[in-house]
């Protein structure tokens, strides 16, 4: 990871890291949030993608990449490739939000709109690879790209004492794989807790069952959370995330509106969750010192106005 550190830092930002005495006297704890929606196309992703391209053959590199993603994935895709002047091309479903395909044709990537299910993202997909010969890298289930994700929680560590805890949000887990495996080398003391949304719940039963439970209909405002975890993420979150924390859509309304309000900052729904998840269980985090790993802040403004309506 330190070696993913270093390959990728041309290429990012070192995003900050803030407090808040208000929402730390609302939660009974001391909170440090690693701000990756001022990260590069608004959030962790930059740092995945970047590792991944990096490590790409010149051959490969010619032919251009190929990701399916919803929309963070997508952007980081783009612009990564844009940076290395590499062709991107990007399988989105339809329903993927418009200020985030509005970002990856900004960033010179090429969409392809597909139906909004897995299923039709891969045959998608496969038809992009077989047509353009690019090489194909998951948005979450790749080594290379967990490696690179865990860089933001390696920062956090680095710049932050003494934490029991970082919470980062769960999706196909690319983050809180590479969240927890640096928690894991670089500081043993500290615990990984995962936040999800009630509405996908993949990774909260998969922990309670033991094996990977398909996520199949999902149902949240975070849309980069509705993914099923990948048979990589799978065992580090298994062996690794001590506690999933599950919240409801007015929990994670409700704490973008905090980081809002009291941060001035502002992180879509995805973002919010670890924070919602803190302020959900603050009796069993009273005291503690804990870093939120807010991951992105790509969010529409009209939707941010209605979900404050």
């Amino acid at each position: 990871m330190l070696a993913a550190q270093q390959r990728i830092q041309p290429y990012i930002h070192r995003t900050p890291v803030l407090t808040c005495q208000t929402l730390d006297q609302m939660a009974g704890a001391s909170l440090f949030f690693k701000c990756e929606n001022f990260q590069k196309m608004g959030a962790f992703k930059m740092r995945g993608a970047a590792n991944a391209i990096l490590q790409l053959t010149e051959e490969q590199r010619q032919r251009g990449v190929a990701t399916h993603s919803s929309g963070n994935f997508a952007q980081a895709m783009a612009l990564s490739a844009q940076m290395l002047d590499i062709p991107a091309y990007i399988v989105m479903p339809s329903n993927s939000p418009e200020v985030k395909k509005a970002a990856v044709r900004g960033y010179g990537g090429e969409i392809i709109e597909c139906e909004p299910n897995l299923a039709a993202r891969e045959e998608a997909l496969g038809k992009v690879v077989e047509r353009t010969g690019a090489a194909f890298v998951h948005p979450f289930n790749d080594e290379n790209v967990i490696m690179g994700q865990g860089t933001a929680a390696l920062e956090l560590l680095q710049d932050v004492d003494n934490l029991d805890i970082i919470i980062a949000p769960v999706g196909g887990g690319g983050l809180i794989a590479g969240t927890a495996l640096a928690v894991h080398h670089f500081s043993p003391k500290t615990k990984t807790w995962a936040g999800e949304p009630a509405g996908a719940n993949d990774a909260y039963e998969s922990k309670k069952a033991g094996h990977i439970v398909p996520q199949t209909n999902p149902q949240t405002i975070a849309d980069g959370l509705r993914t099923s975890l990948g048979d990589k993420t799978w065992p580090i979150i298994r062996d690794h995330v001590e506690r999933i924390v599950l919240v409801s859509e007015e929990e994670i309304i409700a704490a973008m509106r905090l980081l809002l309000e009291r941060m001035k900052i502002v992180v879509e729904p995805s973002g919010a969750v670890a924070l919602a998840a803190i302020m959900k269980e603050k009796a069993l985090l009273a005291g503690k010192r804990v870093g939120i790993i807010l991951s992105g802040g790509n969010v529409d403004l009209k939707a941010l106005a209605g979900f404050f309506g």
